[in-house]
């Protein structure tokens, strides 16, 4: 079967097959994909694809998880100082030195400084997959870079708290980093599957303003966490127990309080997305930063009253890491950015 378009042009008749039908197209994968020719361009000149890209971006962020788990785990052993220096592990090198009265301290704190350097490459290529990806807006590629250099900052931050013997400031401020740099990769990989366009909300003014006054509480948390961690007994090394001078229950009520007034706001927020008939994407979204929010209330209060056992204290910083993952993707998830076809268009030329 054929069909006619535009009749004659210059004499010659314009007939081209009709489409045979194909069922359900299958939608875009990324934005890259719906801009059409150009992707393929870009996998001839070496970038990789899209599926080898999602791993990488996934592979980065857990790396960002597992860093704050074996850097707990160093803090909870007492191998902070295992490693005497830094950038070397023992003056004059870099591989652990083995002493009966240091146990298993140096290989511990030697390890998490090699999966430190694994982030590191995963950060890179994080960083190569984004700025290869050339049509897409520059605020997304420059988040590409903040692992990158947040794994660089680390790195000093994590010399200087070896060089000041652990002081619980410091240990403080590596933890928040790490905080940041999880939100950053998470952001990160929800923006490579979502377009450059202006963001499309799905929820009312009303129900995305409360949604966003989780940010700030969420930070106040992680901020009095620590503060906590830094008045109580795993706030360094075990010989060298350097603390904050702060009543230890005192800061960890004020932190409880926090997290109450954060459930509280957070309850309204699913209440508002489901008055508000938001996709079925954002409730769930919604309902698994519940799910986090609860089993990491349950682990704080059990790990206070039974004397903070390391186990327990090492899931709760697991637990951070994954409310900070769920927060960042429920906020996400109450908009949508679609493929900006101009821009992609301007950024090629």
């Amino acid at each position: 079967m054929t069909s006619v378009r535009g009749g004659y042009r210059g004499g010659v008749s314009s007939t081209v097959p009709a489409p045979a039908p194909t069922g359900r197209p299958r939608p875009p994968r990324d934005a890259a994909e719906a801009a059409g020719p150009p992707r393929s361009a870009a996998r001839r000149r070496g970038a990789p694809s899209y599926r080898w890209a999602r791993r990488i971006l996934w592979a980065n962020l857990v790396a960002q998880i597992g860093i704050v788990v074996t850097g707990g785990v160093v803090r909870l052993t007492g191998s902070g100082l295992g490693c005497s220096t830094w950038p070397q592990c023992e003056p004059g090198q870099f591989a652990p030195v083995m002493h009966a009265e240091l146990g298993w301290h140096p290989v511990i704190e030697f390890g998490n400084r090699t999966l430190t350097g694994v982030l590191g490459l995963l950060a890179l290529a994080t960083a190569w997959i984004v700025w290869r990806e050339r049509h897409r807006a520059r605020p997304y590629r420059v988040l590409g870079l903040v692992p990158l250099v947040g794994v660089l900052v680390q790195a000093v931050v994590g010399g200087i708290t070896v060089l000041v013997e652990l002081h619980p400031a410091f240990v403080g401020v590596h933890f928040i980093l790490s905080m940041v740099l999880i939100a950053a990769s998470a952001v990160l990989l929800r923006r490579h599957a979502e377009g450059d366009g202006p963001p499309q909300r799905r929820v009312t003014t009303r129900t995305w303003r409360l949604a966003v006054s989780l940010i700030p509480l969420t930070a106040l948390m992680i901020a009095l966490g620590v503060v906590v961690t830094g008045a109580g007994p795993h706030s360094g090394d075990l010989e060298i127990a350097q603390r904050l001078t702060l009543d230890p229950v005192a800061v960890s009520r004020l932190h409880a309080a926090a997290v109450w007034v954060y459930v509280a706001v957070l309850a309204l927020v699913v209440a508002a997305i489901h008055r508000d008939r938001a996709p079925a994407t954002a409730r769930r979204a919604a309902w698994v930063l519940v799910g986090v929010t609860l089993a990491q209330g349950i682990i704080g209060y059990v790990q206070f009253f039974t004397g903070l056992p390391e186990v327990l204290v090492a899931a709760h910083m697991l637990g951070a890491s994954l409310l900070v993952l769920a927060q960042g993707n429920q906020l996400l998830a109450l908009r949508d950015r679609p493929v900006d076809h101009d821009g992609a268009a301007a950024a090629r030329s």
